[in-house]
């Protein structure tokens, strides 16, 4: 079986138009998401409790954003959806296909991720941002972190002045295994942290 990066950084496929469905993160993956970096953790705290005037937590180089302010971090708890395709050289390998996680802060939902990628909150508010730079999760079964630029935007709600996004503390979603047919799906659960961040000022 052949996999390849995608945009995402998902070993496998190419990214294709979204389906439906839903799926948790197991208490395991919550255990280990724990594990983080003492700094880091402390910077998360700290964006969390005062939000838009904290400096973003010191992160790998490649998604670093040092000259941003946050404006939420949002914790996102769902799978990452995979279809078993035939790659360039025949060979059937998982392809990522979508997102669909819920979006929490302080355990209270307050919105959702999906195909896109995009994020909106119920505020009404919608970003949809595309991957520029990338590091790798601490597990080979983690989805790499990533520094996404946002792309396109609408509403007047939380997300309207945010203009990157980081993903970090990742938690599973990587397609492992074997690819049994073409046209088959797999949604691997997954957690990770969204960093909102937008120019100082705003």
């Amino acid at each position: 079986m052949t996999r390849t990066d995608d945009s995402l950084g998902h070993r496998t496929g190419s990214d294709l138009p979204h389906p439906t469905g839903r799926a948790g993160v197991g208490s395991g993956a919550r255990c280990r998401a724990g594990l983080l970096p003492r700094a880091i953790a402390t910077g998360l705290l700290a964006s969390v409790a005062t939000g838009h005037a904290q400096t973003p937590p010191a992160l790998p180089a490649p998604i670093a954003a040092p000259d941003l302010s946050v404006v939420a971090t949002l914790h996102a708890e769902g799978a990452q959806v995979y279809e078993c395709r035939a790659g360039s050289d025949g060979r059937l390998a998982w392809a990522f296909r979508e997102p669909v996680a819920t979006l929490l802060e302080g355990g209270r939902t307050v919105g959702r991720h999906y195909a896109g990628p995009s994020w909106e909150l119920t505020d009404g508010s919608v970003v949809t941002a595309r991957p520029t730079g990338r590091a790798p999760g601490r597990e080979t079964s983690d989805i790499p972190w990533l520094r996404l630029e946002v792309l396109e935007r609408r509403g007047t709600g939380r997300l309207a002045p945010v203009t990157v996004i980081q993903r970090i503390n990742t938690v599973g979603g990587d397609a492992e295994g074997a690819c049994p047919a073409a046209g088959a799906f797999r949604s691997v659960p997954y957690a990770a942290d969204y960093v909102l961040l937008a120019p100082r000022g705003n």
